[in-house]
């Protein structure tokens, strides 16, 4: 099985990502609708928290969507295996985030409402087409954002967790019939591309 085999594997990873702050996959500024501004503490650059809340906010849109996914029993057998394990990697990257953004001294942003296109659950296939765009959504994000990062610590865990949300992109994309390396170098997506593409689902 892909990923945490077992809760002892899911324990550990979660106390490791406490630490070091696993989980701040999308990194950009401010999202507008449904993101709070970052609270300014002396422990941690303001920047930085806000941009862990800014991936908080995408992570909390992420692990919705898989949850709410997997509730429509549009997949089995291995391929339930391997979203089941998609959608726990995700909810721990809400526990990490959320507990790097305590650790510096910040406040954590609420869960924003979230809303879904009718054509979203449509079917097994655009469940699939969606997750696939969240995921390439996140890595793309961050390769075109990581600049804003200050802390090597957070610019570290950033880096840790997008090669997480890159395999995930890649088992979707085979399980879509596609192609899992679509090119040698990883492409970047500007904060106004990401926007496009998230806030439909925040509202």
């Amino acid at each position: 099985m892909l990923g945490i085999a077992n809760e002892t594997d899911r324990r550990a990873f979660l106390r490791m990502a406490g630490l070091v702050g696993v989980g701040a996959t999308l990194v950009a500024g401010g999202l507008g609708t449904g993101i709070a501004s970052a609270a300014t503490q002396p422990s941690g650059d303001a920047g930085d928290i806000e941009i862990l809340n800014y991936a908080l906010t995408l992570e909390y849109l992420e692990a919705d969507f898989y949850a709410a996914g997997l509730k429509k029993n549009f997949v089995s057998g291995r391929e339930l295996e391997l979203i089941t394990e998609i959608t726990d990697h995700e909810s721990a990257h809400v526990t990490s985030v959320t507990a790097l953004i305590k650790q510096l001294g910040g406040t954590p942003v609420a869960k924003p409402a979230i809303k879904y296109p009718d054509s979203t659950f449509a079917d097994k296939a655009s469940f699939l087409k969606a997750a696939s765009t969240f995921e390439e959504v996140g890595v793309t994000a961050y390769h075109g954002q990581v600049g804003l990062i200050k802390s090597p610590e957070v610019l570290g865990a950033g880096a840790a967790i997008a090669g997480v949300e890159s395999r995930h992109a890649a088992v979707l994309a085979m399980l879509m019939g596609g192609n899992a390396f679509p090119a040698p170098i990883e492409k970047a997506r500007t904060k106004e591309e990401v926007l496009a593409i998230v806030k439909p689902f925040l509202s």
